[in-house]
């Protein structure tokens, strides 16, 4: 086919064409031509990346698609080869022009090919439509190239031209129905079936939903997470084309076919997290295939403060990349420089790399690591919660949660500590599921676990509770369940890792909210002191967890001898000089201040007053008014002589 006639040269239609409206393509971003090459070098450069598209393993999805574009990059490559044995030295810019324009197109071939190749399984029939477009499109790009490929200013031969004939023909002839897979659209109405169960209030039937999982290629526990990881993702970067409520349907029923199929609490679950002193890998929780018994994890993915593989890394304002918990201490810690390259760090802020996190995703899946979402990520939480709030997607959850209790109940240790880990997820995710996991009798198995020695188990136990703890009529379950709150203070004392005492404390400062457990909490043995000690010498997160605690806990009007009495006082007047807590740490004095014998023991101090005057001056709006209450308190109720210290300061 010639060039449109109102085109007075290729160049010139390649220039004027308008521009389609297109749909999205699945990955985003500019492509630009390769202008470095020309002539015979750019043929070469073609001929190899078709080379390359054809020889990549096609993916299940997308079968019929991937199939005919195969067939088009089988001619293209056999004109390329024609070309190249009788291709001038030069070509003219015409010919450049669109060759270059080839490339293009080729390129966005193999980001779509990869795209469907790395997409879930399950997400790639939901977005069948979307993809099929996306090869209708590209089809019509191609086309349009071919179209007005400068064929006589090249001299093709005659096989050369029957091979653009034929390809041309090729990319014109495919009706739009002809995109879509009726075998694909089956499976997907399969799957959307299944979700409609639940919907009707009944869990699918065992076999055929075991037959819906082989077909869609989920044959184990790791590949059926594997499939919820990456529907996670998705609702995470929430497309704004993406129906939510339909990918949380189908993201619950995997999540209840991952328990109810698969039982994946059989294997062994991973305990530690790789870092530079522990290079022997664990068996997977998710079994997996793994053989290699150990590793060493790559320089790029270690954080240079930890020298640990990093769970959530973050770019601070010089360009350097650290894991969030680390980077955050070390600023927590009064430093202004980055700790790798020595700059000054311009402010504090910090962005998420995560392009490092997805590699680092995919090097945990090859050594069979559970890479979770970080728990800072309050995003993920949110956006999942709402995406599963559809009432199949609620009901698929309770089915689940019933599983996961009755694991709590009748399996192994291990098992329970992944039961533990799910029901931790699925109370993180919204009130419904706080709810329903609750009235299932969840907590009182939660709280025999907090004894447990395996530290995963006893981790994300108390860190299921505090999740559970969010929902009003789950605190009052907590404090009335029989030996529930010593428990939770034992994990503050005595947790086997960090994150679950400061997840002990994170607990206490929920169930604080309620005044007539302040008392309770304020009474166990070693709860103030634990408290105390973290906000101390505990990490930013747990520092933070503990002066929350703390404040509430001073809202009660027989606080303030307890909380001189365990030290809580000395911590909080300590934590003045820490710009992460001093807001709280102000609030919560100013509250204790109402009993004279805390005033004078706070106002003696000069750093004290200082401290209370820089944060009026510097502070928060919040901090401003937590450190005017404090002053106004040491005046108030201190005598004649804090009030002259406080007026004579100048600082």
């Amino acid at each position: 086919m010639d060039a449109p006639a109102s085109a007075s040269s290729p160049v010139e239609f390649l220039l004027r064409r308008p521009t389609p409206k297109r749909r999205r393509l699945p990955l985003a971003g500019a492509f630009f031509a390769p202008t470095a090459l020309a002539g015979a070098s750019l043929l070469r450069a073609l001929a190899s990346l078709a080379a390359r598209l054809l020889a990549v393993p096609r993916p299940p999805s997308q079968p019929r698609n991937l199939a005919a574009l195969a067939r088009r990059l089988a001619l293209l490559s056999a004109l390329l080869d024609s070309l190249l044995l009788d291709a001038p030295d030069r070509f003219s810019d015409a010919a450049n022009l669109c060759f270059r324009e080839l490339y293009v197109v080729l390129f966005r071939a193999d980001l779509l090919v990869s795209y469907v190749a790395s997409a879930g399984r399950a997400w790639a029939l939901l977005r069948g439509g979307h993809l099929a477009a996306s090869f209708r499109d590209l089809d019509a790009e191609l086309a349009v190239v071919l179209d007005v490929i400068p064929a006589a200013s090249i001299r093709l031969s005659h096989d050369a031209t029957g091979h653009l004939d034929l390809l041309r023909s090729q990319c014109r002839r495919r009706a739009p129905a002809q995109y879509h897979d009726p075998d694909e659209a089956a499976l997907r109405d399969r799957l959307l079936a299944a979700v409609q169960k639940f919907e009707l209030g009944q869990p699918p039937d065992t076999a055929p939903l075991k037959s819906l999982l082989s077909d869609i290629g989920i044959s184990d526990a790791a590949s059926c997470q594997a499939e919820i990881d990456y529907l996670e993702e998705q609702i995470l970067s929430q497309d704004e084309d993406t129906d939510l409520l339909l990918v949380g349907g189908v993201l619950a029923l995997l999540r209840y076919s991952l328990f109810s199929q698969f039982d994946p609490g059989n294997a062994k679950a991973v305990r530690y997290w790789p870092s530079a002193g522990n290079l022997q890998r664990l068996p997977s929780w998710g079994g997996g295939g793994c053989e290699d018994t150990s590793f060493s994890v790559p320089k790029e993915f270690s954080c240079p403060i930890s020298l640990d593989l990093m769970r959530d890394p973050v770019v601070a304002s010089t360009g350097q990349t650290y894991d969030r918990p680390s980077i955050i201490q070390w600023i927590g810690e009064g430093h202004s420089t980055c700790p790798n390259s020595g700059q000054a760090l311009a402010d504090n802020r910090l962005v998420p790399n995560c392009a490092l996190r997805s590699l680092i995703s995919q090097w945990c899946g090859m050594y069979c690591f559970q890479y979770d979402s970080p728990e800072s990520n309050e995003g993920m939480a949110e956006c999942v919660a709402t995406a599963c709030s559809s009432k199949a997607a609620i009901e698929a959850n309770k089915a689940t949660a019933r599983i996961l209790v009755r694991m709590l109940v009748e399996r192994s240790d291990s098992s329970k500590a992944v039961a533990a880990k799910e029901i931790r997820l699925l109370a993180k995710a919204g009130k419904q599921n706080r709810a329903f996991i609750a009235e299932l009798g969840a907590i009182p198995l939660l709280c025999r676990l907090l004894l447990s020695s395996d530290q995963i188990a006893q981790e994300n136990a108390v860190t299921a509770l505090l999740n559970l703890s969010i929902y009003e009529p789950n605190k009052m379950r907590i404090m009335e369940q029989e030996g529930c709150l010593w428990l939770i203070v034992s994990v503050l004392q005595n947790g086997w890792t960090t994150e679950a005492r400061e997840n002990a404390a994170a607990t206490l400062f929920s169930l604080s909210v309620v005044h007539d457990y302040k008392k309770m909490i304020m009474n166990e043995p070693g709860a103030l002191e634990k408290l105390a000690c973290m906000l101390k010498k505990g990490t930013p997160r747990g520092r933070k967890d503990a002066v929350m605690a703390l404040f509430n806990l001073s809202t009660h009007a027989e606080s303030s001898a307890r909380m001189l009495e365990s030290s809580a006082v000395v911590a909080l007047i300590e934590s003045l000089r820490n710009d992460t807590v001093s807001e709280e740490a102000a609030g919560a004095l100013a509250l204790l201040m109402k009993q004279p014998s805390v005033v004078h023991h706070v106002g003696s101090s000069e750093t004290v007053i200082s401290s209370l005057v820089g944060l009026m001056r510097r502070g928060t709006p919040k901090g401003k008014e937590n450190a005017v209450s404090a002053l106004y308190e040491i005046c108030r109720r201190g005598g004649s002589t804090l009030v002259r210290r406080v007026a004579r300061f100048r600082g």
